[in-house]
């Protein structure tokens, strides 16, 4: 479906690139939520407001397998998820997994899909294996270095969903820089006294890097 009447010039791949997105990602399309039909830049920015609402009733994270229409910044035309506009010709994104229906312009983060993991991570495929008992991706500094611990990474932590149910008083909604330890992504979450989490790999074994003003 077109989102303009008038039809679009077929564009070279890279119009447009690195000139669109938000603060998570840089890309040339937005994505259309289907657990409730609305457009997001991308699922963060919706777990963003769906987490905000009022209702903690309301409150849910966009399974990213379960995007089916994109629609592209350059022709606003929805379509399903690809990487190239089907309408103007665009890369959406310059690296795309039409897996994970994650775009991405920015690819000297070393964007790769894991298999095993059933995610995309950052860092560069060569930088990281996946260690089959952990169930989970390492830096291969750590291939005979680190502590196993069977299915860690699928595990139900209590702990974890502590985190998730207790909702910060209003002096402490505020952004912070975090490093993952676990993939070594760099990225801004909502601020939390009792652990910060990756957006790339949902670790909470982070480290606060940057802190915004007056905080």
């Amino acid at each position: 479906m077109a989102g303009d009447s008038v039809i679009s010039p077929q564009r070279s791949k890279d119009f447009g690139k690195q000139e669109h997105g938000c603060d998570h990602y840089k890309r040339r399309c937005k994505i259309l939520a289907p657990c409730c039909n609305k457009i997001f830049p991308c699922r963060h920015c919706h777990n963003e407001t769906s987490n905000s609402l009022s209702n903690p009733k309301d409150h849910h994270d966009l399974v990213r397998q379960d995007i089916k229409q994109v629609i592209c910044s350059i022709c606003n035309t929805q379509q399903e998820v690809t990487q190239v506009c089907s309408h103007c010709g665009v890369n959406m994104g310059e690296y795309f997994c039409d897996i994970c229906k994650f775009y991405d312009d920015d690819i000297t983060k070393g964007q790769f899909h894991c298999n095993d993991c059933g995610i995309c991570r950052v860092g560069g495929r060569d930088k990281f294996f996946h260690c089959e008992k952990c169930g989970s991706c390492y830096r291969v500094d750590l291939r005979d270095n680190h502590f196993c611990v069977e299915n860690s990474m699928k595990s139900y932590c209590p702990i974890c969903f502590e985190i998730d149910a207790t909702r910060m008083p209003a002096e402490y909604q505020f952004e912070v820089s975090i490093l993952c330890n676990d993939c070594n992504s760099t990225s801004m979450v909502q601020f939390h006294v009792l652990g910060l989490k990756c957006r790339q790999c949902n670790s909470y074994n982070t480290r606060r890097i940057t802190a915004p003003a007056n905080h």
